[in-house]
């Protein structure tokens, strides 16, 4: 069952000056799809298309009916006013979730990720880790059928790091769909059931590993011999 269908004929901030170019793919349910590329490729315009927050685009993005996603920044957002306490609350008055399970869920969720004495503090002040683990344990407090992740690992340490890919896994079990995009290659290898490998606006490689090597001519090569391959192979375009 796919979540959300991609296709994009191209799409670009100005008319008529498309970044991206036939980007098609799906994420089903249970998936991680993992988004690769150097900077400038198109990821971010990729997922703000996805999104919907580009007027200049041709083609169709749709999520299943009824399905809810989350979207994780690479750069936290978060409201000046409002302690991370009160931003847990403001999603659960929006998705409409319910009080106890959702403060019992919050409650686990800020113990995890260590943020327990903090939950009364204003976001904005905390460290760029901190704020890293606060925006999860927002995407996550609704229960969404899709992530949309930019860059998870930035700013984690590594037992944040062990924890953010448990949490994914349980996701994962659950039924969600995750679009991931990362330059953490030797992690993304292990965890991603598929790539999707970006160079200056169109896909260049997809599918699992053995499919990349296969379009790669590489049969023994990591994510990120492959990777290099294409993004060195195309420079001069």
């Amino acid at each position: 069952m796919n979540l959300l269908n991609v296709d994009i004929k191209q799409a670009g901030y100005e008319k008529d000056q498309a970044i991206i170019y036939n980007i098609q793919f799906d994420v089903g349910a249970g998936e991680l799809i993992g988004l690769i590329g150097p900077n400038g490729a198109g990821k971010s315009t990729t997922i703000k298309a996805i999104l919907g927050l580009l007027e200049n685009i041709k083609g169709e993005v749709a999520f299943q009916q009824g399905a809810k996603y989350s979207y994780i920044p690479e750069r936290p957002l978060f409201y000046d006013e409002l302690t991370l306490w009160e931003h847990l609350d403001f999603i659960a008055s929006v998705e409409g979730l319910h009080d106890k399970k959702y403060q019992d869920q919050a409650r686990e969720l800020l113990a995890q990720y260590k943020l327990a004495e903090h939950a009364h503090e204003f976001p904005g002040k905390y460290s760029k880790g901190m704020q890293q683990k606060a925006m999860l344990i927002l995407s996550m407090i609704s229960n969404p059928d899709v992530y949309i992740i930019d860059e998870p690992f930035i700013g984690l340490d590594p037992n944040a790091m062990k924890l953010f890919l448990e949490s994914i896994q349980r996701e994962r079990e659950r039924g969600a769909g995750i679009l991931m995009s990362t330059h953490v290659l030797d992690t993304a290898e292990k965890i991603c059931d598929r790539f999707l490998i970006i160079h200056k606006g169109e896909f260049r490689a997809a599918g699992t590993l053995d499919e990349i090597r296969t379009q790669c001519h590489l049969p023994n090569g990591s994510l990120y011999d492959c990777f290099h391959l294409i993004a060195e192979g195309h420079e001069d375009e």
